[in-house]
């Protein structure tokens, strides 16, 4: 009994809630087209100089105000969210919304981090 239990405890412990961001009434998800034009080829900078570098098949970098870079794949799934996977096994995954005349990244943990410029294509 113990031993089902906890292979079913297992089995469902694997499986992903499915993801809530928290979203402010004047946000308006961003879909998986609009997401790849922002992203495919571009380097989006963020208020806090942080650089996010989405590159044509798939390489992905952060690079932080410091000059430090984190490096992996990014894809953007059917309904917009983009998912990175770091190269150390890490990942997360975003939505981008607009807000206004603003685009803004949502992570996982609910932050807001407003895009303050596109700083073009590759």
């Amino acid at each position: 009994m113990r031993v089902a239990l906890s292979l079913c405890l297992l089995a469902f412990g694997t499986v992903l809630p499915a993801q809530e961001w928290a979203l402010r009434e004047s946000d308006r998800l961003l879909d998986a087209g609009q997401v790849r034009a922002l992203t495919e080829g571009r380097t989006l900078e963020f208020h806090d100089r942080g650089r996010s570098k989405y590159s044509h098949g798939g390489a992905y970098s952060y690079t932080y105000a410091s000059g430090l870079s984190a490096f992996g794949q990014y894809r953007v799934e059917a309904d917009g969210t983009v998912c990175v996977t770091y190269r150390n096994g890490a990942g997360r995954c975003d939505r981008y919304v607009q807000n206004g005349d603003r685009i803004v990244l949502l992570t996982e943990r609910g932050e807001r981090f407003p895009v303050l410029s596109d700083a073009g294509k590759e």
